[in-house]
């Protein structure tokens, strides 16, 4: 995999031939499951040698499963680790809620002596693995304008709302992390104003995260049921008791198979709001350079977006219309951004 170059991101090490052929684990962490993969660097780029995925709860730790992929697949003298977590990174330090565990890089560099360990949140890790995608992978909704030419934003609903972008230097894009997904959520119409109030008394402050997340969707989907009284198939019930917390999936296949009401109702509210949160991270980043849409839940109710009227309502604003119709706006076709970029940055974050 090799740098697009209609992401030209700021790594300076990738002039320096020492950071050729090192060999590096990247890791991706979620709260249902853990992807490590090892690469070796070279040409600018990285090359996956092996993929695992691990059922992150059946570990108490990071370093088990740091263990059993080293064991399992008898690699030594392994010279870097690039982690992504889903949330903020400080000082070589995260403790992110949804996962329950404490990360530290120095913790690994001694343990398993590593020459060098990196941590990034896993939106600004998406957004260097995002740099070495193909233009195949990149699916338009509007592709008026130039990625290169401007800050991006990045938008990923999926367990959670990640959020981040690229500054654009005048030559470089530069990825940073945003905790932009905790931001409050406000209602806009008299339906809103009861969903945030349905919300506020489940969570008291209600963030995008509680509307624009698979949860999120789910709260949609309640609040359609259980406030305004849509009706709900008694198999969907069911369905959706034996889920195991796959809601978006479930959901996604009734407003699709079997064209149930409510269903497409929550789903085209979803899309709806994910629209205006669009519009705001867009707005809040000036980034005219482009909008690209990646996590779980646009993967799996792709079929499901129409995307002239997304476009449309992304672009609806008091003032900024002229600047927010000319934005380009992509949908992202895979799912292994943030480990790649994980594993991208340990090779040529630093020359």
């Amino acid at each position: 995999m090799n740098l697009n170059p209609k992401f030209p991101l700021f790594l300076p090490g990738v002039k320096n031939s020492s950071n050729d052929n090192v060999s590096i684990i990247g890791v991706n962490l979620r709260e249902d499951v853990t992807t490590v993969a090892y690469y070796i660097s070279g040409n600018g780029g990285i090359e996956t040698k092996i993929q695992k995925n691990y059922p992150t709860k059946d570990y108490s730790a990071f370093t088990e499963i740091l263990t059993q992929f080293i064991q399992d697949e008898q690699l030594e003298d392994v010279k870097r680790l690039g982690i992504s977590v889903p949330g903020p990174v400080l000082d070589g330090k995260s403790n992110p809620a949804r996962l329950g565990w404490s990360f530290d890089i120095q913790e690994y560099k001694n343990t398993f002596r590593f020459e060098d360990v990196v941590m990034l949140n896993d939106q600004e890790a998406s957004a260097y693995g995002i740099a070495l995608l193909q233009d195949s992978d990149l699916d338009a909704i509007y592709s008026s304008g130039h990625l290169e030419k401007g800050n991006v934003a990045i938008l990923a609903p999926g367990n959670g709302l990640g959020e981040a972008g690229y500054f654009f230097d005048g030559k470089y894009l530069r990825p940073f992390a945003t905790e932009g997904g905790h931001s409050e959520f406000s209602p806009r119409t008299n339906v809103e104003v009861e969903f945030y109030q349905f919300l506020n008394n489940i969570y008291g402050i209600v963030s995008w995260e509680n509307v624009l997340s698979k949860t999120g969707l789910f709260n949609i989907y309640r609040f359609l049921r259980d406030v305004k009284r849509h009706p709900e198939p008694e198999w969907l019930s069911e369905r959706l008791s034996n889920a195991n917390g796959n809601f978006t999936e479930e959901i996604f296949k009734a407003a699709v198979e079997e064209d149930v009401m409510i269903c497409k109702i929550a789903l085209d509210t979803f899309l709806e709001f994910l629209a205006r949160e669009a519009n705001n991270l867009t707005l809040k980043l000036k980034a005219t350079g482009g909008l690209l849409i990646t996590g779980d839940i646009p993967q799996i109710i792709r079929q499901y977006i129409d995307k002239d009227k997304f476009y449309e309502k992304f672009k609806i604003s008091d003032k900024m219309e002229d600047m927010l119709k000319n934005i380009p706006i992509y949908l992202i076709n895979t799912d292994s951004t943030s480990i790649d970029g994980a594993a991208l940055y340990a090779a040529y974050y630093k020359d």
